[in-house]
């Protein structure tokens, strides 16, 4: 069932009360808005509505944007306001709030609209259109309940009386009206101008291209003579020209010589005149002017239950918008101590949201959403993994300066294109060189472990650059989330003066010792001599003499038995034999008790040792099992060491390269970001810093400007109307069981809160 009569008047009237607040600058209200082109007849339409005889000379009324509030009671009044411009000042709002005036007879009315638009300045030599809102509430016994915003008609060009900037207000206006989501377009087309003339279309075309909350009203079709323009007309009313999903209707309006007759003889009139022709074709729903407030009244009352919903959610959303931007604002500060307390406040807060952000405990709303590139932003610790997970596989890192390829030759690269390729025999050849300008005592075969050093230290040298880049991104990464935590706990003249007097020159400190920790991490694999006491050097230098030794035995097999063919499974079968077997299984039993040239040799087992290193690191931590950063503890390989290495060709460089390479990324990780850089941040705000500023910063920080001041008003006003609107909601809908049900339009389980 539809609402009775007294709870459509309550429907219509909570969204009037929410639209008296003003907060339809701030939220999309549910309403019918009347446009047209001038002269399209939409002060006809309603007068016809509501009875009303609205100023004809020069068109006043619809001069500015007009309310027009229509009621059923039992006697009859006419109320006329104006509601102010936001643009206007306060002197002027509290001039215009306070004028308004009451009249019984609606022969009267023409002349208050008058004294209206004189007190809203807007007159034919000066200003012709306002950005005011006149506020009409029509009451009587025939009234509809029913809500109407009636809007200037657009025209094509300037005129005499119009220049190219009236134009310009009233399409802006227009269109910013017919913009807002919850409008439903009630457009007002003239028979007397061609469809394809009238700019109203031009704006829906444009703004609503699919006529989802657009419906038309045809006017003066008794003007039309010829066979072809009513039936384009007629087709057009049929909705076959233009698609409306609301429909289309059709006015027979006033002609001159009627003005002065009764509303009753209007109507008769216009029923005399679609009982005739080629309107009596068209049902008579669509027809004459009882049946259309009967079609807006439906329309109104399904368009507000439809949008209840979304309106709460919208109006809850601005009331937390509010409730931040004054937060940030913070309470008015006009003395020192108001000052002092303000950035006490700012600074417990933001040591919070830091902590948080570095401890990945990302429950404060501040965080928001983590799939948003600010919601990831925030979260630092997610950014420090991720970026270091990064750093430890970058190519610089993992490859260094050189990577030592079986073939026989590589294609060119770029400079400081890591690592570099290289073949075996060309690095063989490199390292046997060196070998010979760095012979000691040692007897031949066995290398001196200086060499290590040496090949170590020009592997290792894409670290740095690595390191500088990633320390680069993270100090990056802990700035834009001190901004988006300034910008959340206060506004942006605060905020600015802040990072200008506090946050910025403590940040140049910290990035000066992120440096110097850098440098010291880098420092041992720059010079010195490596050492290390994990075992997992011997096992790399293990497996990589191992693997290489299997790789040249069984390519050797394979040569000299290249007379046999390889089966499936790979082994090797004699070409008229039936017997076979596993040259795999040969090489693992003669890898352990093959061995090389003696200088060959040397170079495979030194370069082995450097990448072997190279990877894990060059010290043991405390408990025994890591790393020892003492530098006093600093020695040579031992020939101990040396000597066992020299028994395993090709296994010792590798062997250290990859243990000094886990190393670097383990020091950078935690004795510099985590130490220099992470735990310093939240203490960059804390109360402590700012019990420490003289009373000129602190006033120069936090003293309120006009501008804070003025957003602050604004604010606690927007916020104020939001808070009485919601009452005004949330009143209506515990009310929904009260007989009020949705249209078909509505579609299931849209509003599931409002159905029942």
């Amino acid at each position: 069932m539809r609402s009775t009569t007294k709870e459509h008047e309550e429907l219509l009237n909570v969204i009037d009360k929410v639209r008296s607040l003003g907060v339809g600058r701030f939220v999309d209200l549910p309403q019918i808005i009347v446009c047209g082109d001038q002269s399209s007849g939409k002060s006809s339409v309603l007068e016809a509505v509501s009875s009303i005889r609205f100023p004809v000379q020069a068109n006043l009324c619809t001069r500015v944007a007009t309310e027009l509030i229509l009621r059923r009671t039992s006697d009859a009044r006419t109320v006329v306001s104006i509601v102010p411009s936001r643009d206007r000042s306060e002197e002027e709002t509290e001039k215009l709030e306070k004028w308004g005036s009451t009249v019984n007879n609606t022969l009267d009315f023409a002349k208050l609209v008058n004294d209206a638009m004189a007190a809203m300045g807007v007159n034919r030599d000066s200003k012709r259109f306002g950005d005011d809102i006149l506020r009409v509430e029509h009451s009587g016994p025939q009234q509809p309940n029913l809500t109407l915003v009636d809007l200037p008609g657009l025209f094509h060009a300037a005129t005499q009386d119009q220049s190219s900037e009236d134009k310009k207000v009233v399409t802006k206006l227009v269109t910013s009206y017919m913009r807002k989501s919850r409008s439903i377009i009630l457009a007002v087309i003239t028979a007397k101008n061609d469809i394809a003339g009238q700019v109203v279309l031009d704006r829906i075309r444009e703004i609503d291209p699919s006529g989802r909350r657009s419906m038309g009203v045809i006017t003066k079709p008794d003007t039309l003579e010829g066979d072809d323009d009513r039936a384009r007309f007629l087709k057009l009313a049929e909705n076959k020209e233009i698609d409306f999903q609301l429909g289309w209707h059709v006015l027979r309006n006033r002609d001159p010589n009627m003005m002065n007759c009764s509303d009753e003889v209007r109507d008769r009139k216009e029923a005399e005149f679609f009982a005739t022709g080629v309107w009596r074709s068209l049902p008579t729903p669509q027809v004459g002017i009882q049946p259309l407030v009967v079609k807006l009244d439906q329309i109104l009352q399904s368009h507000i239950l439809t949008e209840l919903p979304g309106l709460i959610g919208d109006v809850e959303m601005g009331i937390d918008d509010c409730d931040s931007r004054l937060a940030r604002l913070g309470d008015s500060r006009e003395t020192l101590q108001q000052q002092k307390v303000y950035l006490l406040r700012i600074s417990q807060t933001f040591s919070t949201l830091m902590k948080s952000a570095i401890d990945g405990i990302y429950n404060d709303a501040f965080f928001g959403s983590a799939l948003t590139d600010e919601g990831y932003s925030k979260r630092l610790r997610a950014v420090v993994q991720n970026v270091l997970g990064d750093l430890a596989r970058d190519r610089r890192v993992t490859g260094g300066t050189h990577e030592i390829l079986d073939l026989k030759s590589v294609s060119p690269q770029e400079k400081d294109d890591y690592p570099i390729e290289i073949t075996r025999e060309d690095w063989l050849q490199k390292v046997q060189q060196l070998m010979k300008r760095t012979k000691g005592c040692e007897l031949p075969g066995i290398f001196n472990p200086q060499i290590v050093s040496d090949l170590f230290y020009e592997q290792s040298q894409p670290w740095e650059s690595a390191v500088d880049d990633y320390a680069a991104l993270l100090v990056d990464a802990a700035k834009t989330a001190i901004d988006l935590i300034m910008e959340t706990i206060t506004d942006d003249t605060i905020g600015d003066g802040i990072s200008g007097q506090i946050l910025n020159p403590s940040m140049v400190n910290i990035r000066a010792d992120l440096n110097d920790k850098i440098e010291e991490v880098l420092a041992p694999h720059k010079r010195g001599h490596p050492i290390t006491y994990n075992h997992y050097l011997t096992d790399n230098i293990q497996k990589a003499r191992q693997g290489r030794m299997k790789t040249q035995l069984l390519a050797k097999l394979k040569a000299h038995l290249s007379g046999m063919k390889t089966t499936f499974q790979g082994h090797l079968q004699a070409p008229h034999g039936n017997w076979s077997f596993d040259p795999e299984a040969l090489v693992e039993s003669l890898t352990q008790a093959t061995e090389a040239d003696m200088d060959r040799f040397a170079c495979s087992e030194a370069t082995d040792v450097m990448f072997a290193y190279y990877k894990v690191g060059a010290t043991c931590d405390s408990r025994g099992n890591g790393y020892c950063l003492d530098r006093r503890l600093s020695f040579p390989l031992s020939p101990l060491l040396s000597i066992h290495l020299s028994a395993t060709p090709q296994a010792n460089l590798s062997a250290l390269q990859q243990v000094a390479r886990k190393k670097i990324v383990d020091d950078f990780s935690v004795l510099a970001i985590e130490e220099c850089l992470l735990t310093k941040l939240p203490g960059l705000l804390s109360p402590e810093v700012i019990m420490e500023l003289d009373d000129e910063t602190i006033e120069s920080i936090a003293a309120e400007t006009e501008d804070s001041k003025t957003e602050r008003a604004r604010a606690t006003e927007k916020l104020n109307g939001l808070r009485k609107t919601l009452d005004h909601l949330r009143r209506l809908s515990r009310h929904r069981r009260g007989g009020w049900s949705f249209l078909a339009c509505c579609s299931p389980g849209s509003c599931a809160d409002f159905c029942f």
